[in-house]
């Protein structure tokens, strides 16, 4: 039987207290966990930090499924009616009026009510498709979003010197003062000279330090007058147990990459995520919302606003979904839109014969990827189930491709084609295309450059622990930023799970040139030797591939990586040269 109740009925009331209850209980254990990223950093206590990465990641779906089963049994919430819902989301929206993370409610309540509701509901009278709540000026009930400096007696140095003490880290600094020395002649050399101070100069810093790795960033902007310089700092341990500053980085696009989606996301203690937000825009305009969200760990926020984004565009232009150009893969099915920066990847139904997967293993092999350290070589997917877009945006090649290779992961709804299951992630350009422009134009710099960066990718991500299975250049794809990256993951294994071996000696001539495999081969051997086989065809490619990774071509590097690896060794990985790094400096004084 239907439950009907007036505006302000106790059922209506009751259910959207449920609802702010659970977002709540989420974002404690949440905000509870950055909290203690501090202390694992304080410690160094790597292993915890990947660990509770991993374990972060489950946060969110955890607690919508315990709403969802508190709607089904307190409030029967399969039989509630149309007018109580409307009531329901009313009410919520009063609920967050003084709120300080509304708008991730918002993104809360959507969850829960969409595995409840049938997606004919999936509209603005049932679920947030737009903000009701403004996020603007929010101030935290604690701790300011920033800290604001200004230079007086102490001058720039002790200002500078104040700002990293009053983190309050319990564990000192190596030499504090030496640090905020190379940062001053750090800033210097990025200016040409040092400019006279306005009336108006002032040092604003985000209250929380970014957690990630093995690293604590300092991230903040100094305004002079009407100029305006962003800056990030990240903070180390050092062999004798002290932390120590290791560079400034002042380029607005440097300070950009440490928020590329192909790294890990950071641990950041905030009570109104908003503002971190708005802080962070405003450092780097070109960095959409969508991503900063995601890169504070608050990856469901992220996709909604994605999404918001995504119909946006499509409302404003009119180019079709095409197939992706390149190489087809053989277990997704890829295709993008000329005018919007991303691809869109479905699991095939029907696999290439060389691929012993299932679309379970695929799924868990992208959920693998958010749970690791990605170390800027692997890129992030954003993953959604019951997509919805307009039919007639899809070429007729594409919906051909659809209908032949993967007609169970969609379904047609009148003018509307959703998919059951998509990634997303940016787009970039496949490395087997760069590598034959590159080649075309005789670009042995550029060349050079590809094949180099791509050994270092697989080189990071062993130290990672992950190895890449399939490893043709067509699964690699060149940035904007210049870099490798990974996006093919359905082969993608633990280091540790993986047995390297070299090829044993064939027993007599014969034997090892019959083309036959003289010896055994389990499930997870592999054999370096063989990598040459299938990457290094070309004479050019294999030359300069010898000249700067030979050694991954022998299972001696592999199995020196996984050693460590088991050893609980944690590899540092600078999102930035190491030619910035004040080491350097060390080194040249010494």
């Amino acid at each position: 039987m239907k439950i009907s109740v007036g505006l302000y009925g106790t059922n209506a009331h009751q259910i959207a207290l449920a609802l702010v209850q659970g977002f709540n209980k989420h974002y404690g254990l949440f905000r509870e966990t950055c909290r203690q990223a501090k202390v694992r950093f304080e410690s160094g206590d790597w292993l915890g930090v990947h660990r509770a990465v991993r374990e972060r990641i489950r946060f969110y779906d955890d607690r919508v499924d315990e709403c969802v089963e508190r709607l089904r049994s307190e409030f029967d919430a399969g039989s509630i009616d149309d007018a109580t819902w409307q009531q329901v989301k009313l009410l919520y929206i009063g609920l967050l009026l003084n709120h300080k993370q509304p708008e991730l409610a918002e993104t809360f309540f959507n969850s829960v009510t969409t595995k409840i509701l049938h997606r004919t509901y999936f509209h603005n009278d049932f679920i947030f498709v737009r903000p009701a709540v403004s996020t603007e000026y929010i101030e935290s009930d604690g701790e300011p979003t920033y800290r604001c400096y200004y230079s007086h007696a102490d001058g720039l140095c002790g200002v500078v010197r104040q700002i990293f003490l009053d983190f309050q880290w319990q564990r000192g600094f190596t030499d504090l003062d030496r640090d905020v020395g190379y940062i001053y002649r750090g800033i210097e050399r990025f200016l040409g000279s040092m400019p006279a101070r306005e009336v108006n100069f002032q040092i604003q810093v985000l209250s929380s330090a970014f957690y990630r790795n093995k690293a604590a960033y300092v991230i903040g902007k100094c305004i002079n007058g009407q100029h305006e310089y962003p800056f990030a700092v990240p903070v180390l341990h050092d062999d004798q147990g002290g932390l120590y500053l290791d560079t400034i980085l002042l380029d607005a696009w440097r300070i950009s990459l440490l928020f590329s989606l192909s790294r890990a996301y950071f641990m950041v203690e905030m009570d109104a995520p908003a503002g971190y937000v708005q802080f962070l825009r405003s450092i780097m305009p070109g960095k959409p919302r969508s991503e900063l969200y995601t890169m504070l760990g608050l990856g469901k926020q992220g996709k909604t606003m994605f999404f918001r984004d995504l119909i946006y565009h499509l409302h404003h232009s009119e180019d079709d979904f095409i197939i992706a150009p390149g190489i087809r893969g053989m277990v997704m099915l890829v295709f993008t839109l000329p005018s919007y920066p991303y691809v869109f990847k479905i699991i095939k139904d029907v696999f290439g014969p060389s691929k012993e997967v299932d679309h379970e293993t695929v799924k868990r092999k992208y959920m693998m990827v958010k749970q690791v350290d990605r170390v800027g070589r692997m890129a992030d997917t954003l993953e959604f189930s019951n997509a919805a877009f307009p039919v007639k945006r899809f070429s007729e090649e594409l919906m051909a491709e659809l209908h032949s290779l993967a007609p169970s992961t969609f379904e047609i709804d009148g003018d509307t084609i959703v998919i059951k299951h998509l990634y997303i992630e940016r787009r970039m350009e496949p490395l087997n295309i760069h590598l034959e422009k590159m080649e075309r134009s005789n670009n042995v710099e550029g060349l050079e450059h590809a094949i180099r960066e791509y050994g270092s990718a697989i080189r990071e991500l062993a130290q990672a622990n992950i190895f890449p299975g399939d490893m043709l250049w067509k699964n690699f794809g060149m940035t904007r930023y210049g870099r490798v990256v990974f996006y093919d993951y359905d082969e993608i294994e633990y280091m540790t799970d993986c047995n390297f071996r070299a090829i044993p000696p064939a027993p007599d001539f014969e034997t090892e040139m019959s083309g036959e495999v003289w010896y055994s081969v389990a499930r997870n051997d592999i054999f370096p030797e063989e990598f040459a086989t299938f990457l290094l065809a070309s004479p050019v490619l294999r030359k300069v591939f010898h000249k700067y990774h030979k050694d991954l071509l022998s299972p001696r590097f592999w199995q020196a990586a996984q050693e460590k690896i088991r050893n609980g060794h944690v590899e540092d990985f600078f999102p930035y040269p190491q030619e910035l790094r004040f080491c350097n400096s060390m080194q040249e004084s010494g």
